[in-house]
């Protein structure tokens, strides 16, 4: 047991560490069975009107999933969506509710405290929180035979930090 929690109390730390060195928009998660990675990509704050991108990715699968924060209005809130084969192009309203997969304030934890997901050039989250990613997934048309068959957690750790 002591051996156990030891493990965690490392693994722990080495996430609050990568934490400490890796912004937000260069942040790589994933749970613990290492199937489901979540990678986020910088934007140009500029010339976008998300905050943040980021892409979902499952082992043993060539389905992609593409995602989009966008602040929220009038209360600021990090709103994050992801979709699967979205048309290219000017899109529909329909033809987007047909390829979003999931749409959700995006949370994740800081310091022991469940916190909105930081802005570009901030420390990144040691784990981030899509609430409902699971039963989105399996309600979407990512979900089925020859695409996605394995349910995401709802929390995923910070693995890594892309250079």
């Amino acid at each position: 047991m002591r051996a156990a929690l030891a493990i965690l109390l490392v693994l722990k730390t080495a996430s609050t560490a990568v934490a400490a060195d890796c912004t937000q928009e260069r942040a790589i998660y994933g749970d613990e069975a290492g199937l489901y990675t979540l990678t986020f990509q910088p934007v140009d704050a500029e010339t976008s009107a998300a905050s943040h991108r980021f892409s979902v990715k499952v082992k043993d699968s060539a389905v992609m999933l593409d995602g989009y924060v966008m602040t929220t209005e009038p209360v600021a809130r990090p709103q994050g969506m992801l979709f699967f084969n979205c048309p290219d192009g000017d899109a529909t309203g329909a033809d987007l509710a047909a390829c979003t997969v999931w749409q959700d304030i995006l949370y994740g934890t800081s310091a022991g405290k469940i916190v909105a997901l930081p802005a570009q050039g901030q420390a990144a989250l040691t784990e981030l929180l899509l609430p409902g990613f699971a039963p989105s997934l399996q309600a979407s048309s990512a979900w089925g035979k020859d695409k996605l068959t394995v349910t995401p957690p709802d929390v995923l750790a910070l693995k890594g930090c892309a250079s």
